[in-house]
């Protein structure tokens, strides 16, 4: 409590009345060596009989499980290079750690979750609804492919060096799945058996670039038009009833109609020497694909499970993109394959309200979060 200095008052009687208070946050960033001291006693024949050390305390001099997963933290979730986590603790923390040292926290974190790994490809190959992206990722100087499947509770990344169905179906899940599958019309997802929906923020895109660039006025009028369904679904509370729902369809129908007359499929001779079917324009292309996959393109507008875009599973990506910006490339596929579980873990424990850095010092204690008990 700071006192007023009542010789700087003018004369008179004074009662307390209270106090105001102002509040300074800070941090103190310091290391913390606990010596364990095992007794030993002798008997009058010699021998030494030696207490036994906490279990985890097996060596002279080791790190402990807070140091351990603070820097699984900074190299998997804040995607600090190796270097510079190094630079850390030896400037903040005068504590010296060899990018080995690095590696294998990493490496046991990745050991650690094989039991969760396999729980969230059960938990995402039973859902009524997962989302699905890819993206290209450096291994080794290489081009390979980091597939993520994901939902509102459950993220799993995966690497391979395919795009397409044979890393689906090594991935483990969506060969079993049986629910509705968000994603953006990349043709391989078509192989997979299940109920299909399409990304409308990538249709939204290719709509505004139709009319922009091509003049064409139907794909306006489409955009438009989906906009338009997803505020009354929006306002519907998820789902538009059957009635209005059809009343938009006759208008989605029209309007590709109307796409037929404008963008017509192109004819005309050949170029000498030209082979196979006639190249279609983008414009042209988007709209045989909204006529063709009408159901998948509006599925949103009567299900209430299935979301207007694949935001989600983008998203769920966006930071292994962030990950190739700073790093560069994996150097390994194991390196690829660590960071992909404790990812998935990470991603997953926020999507179910548990700090990262939580997360990882239960890891490293031994325990998981009560969602996976």
């Amino acid at each position: 409590m700071i006192k007023v200095d009542r010789s700087k008052l003018p004369v008179g009687r004074y009662r307390e009345v209270g106090y105001s208070s102002r509040q300074v946050f800070d941090i103190d960033i310091s290391r913390i060596v606990t010596e364990y001291r095992a007794q030993i006693l002798e008997n009058d024949k010699g021998n030494r009989f030696v207490a036994p050390f906490p279990k985890g305390i097996t060596k002279a001099v080791q790190y402990g499980t807070g140091l351990k997963a603070h820097s699984v933290y900074m190299s998997q979730f804040q995607l600090i290079p190796y270097n510079r986590i190094q630079d850390y603790f030896a400037d903040q923390l005068h504590i010296p750690i060899s990018e080995g040292s690095i590696f294998n926290f990493n490496k046991a974190a990745c050991r650690f979750l094989a039991d969760f790994e396999t729980r969230v490809k059960n938990k995402l190959a039973a859902s009524d609804l997962a989302h699905a992206d890819e993206t290209g990722i450096n291994i080794g100087g290489k081009r390979h492919w980091l597939h993520c499947v994901s939902n509102n509770g459950w993220t799993l990344y995966y690497p391979h060096e395919k795009r397409g169905i044979d890393a689906m179906n090594d991935m483990g899940i969506l060969s079993r799945f049986k629910g509705i599958l968000c994603h953006d019309h990349w043709k391989p997802y078509y192989k997979i058996d299940c109920t299909h929906a399409l990304c409308n923020a990538h249709h939204i895109r290719e709509l505004t670039r139709a009319w922009e660039q091509d003049g064409q006025k139907w794909a306006r009028k489409l955009k438009n038009l989906l906009e338009t369904i997803n505020r009354k679904v929006i306002d519907a509370g998820g789902a538009l009833d059957a009635q209005e729902a059809q009343k938009y369809r006759r208008k989605y129908r029209a309007l590709i109609k109307q796409g037929e007359t404008e963008c017509p499929e192109p004819t005309g001779p050949r170029k000498k020497g030209q082979r196979g079917r006639i190249k279609k324009s983008k414009s042209r292309n988007l709209l045989e694909r909204l006529r063709d996959y009408e159901q998948d393109a509006l599925r949103f507008m009567e299900n209430e499970l299935v979301p207007f875009t694949n935001n989600l599973g983008e998203n769920d990506i966006r930071m292994t993109k962030v990950q190739q910006k700073i790093s560069g490339c994996f150097r390994s596929m194991d390196g690829a394959n660590i960071f992909c579980r404790i990812r998935s873990y990470l991603s997953t424990c926020r999507k179910q309200e548990v700090r990262s850095s939580h997360a990882l010092n239960l890891l490293f204690n031994g325990k998981l979060p009560d969602f996976l008990m």
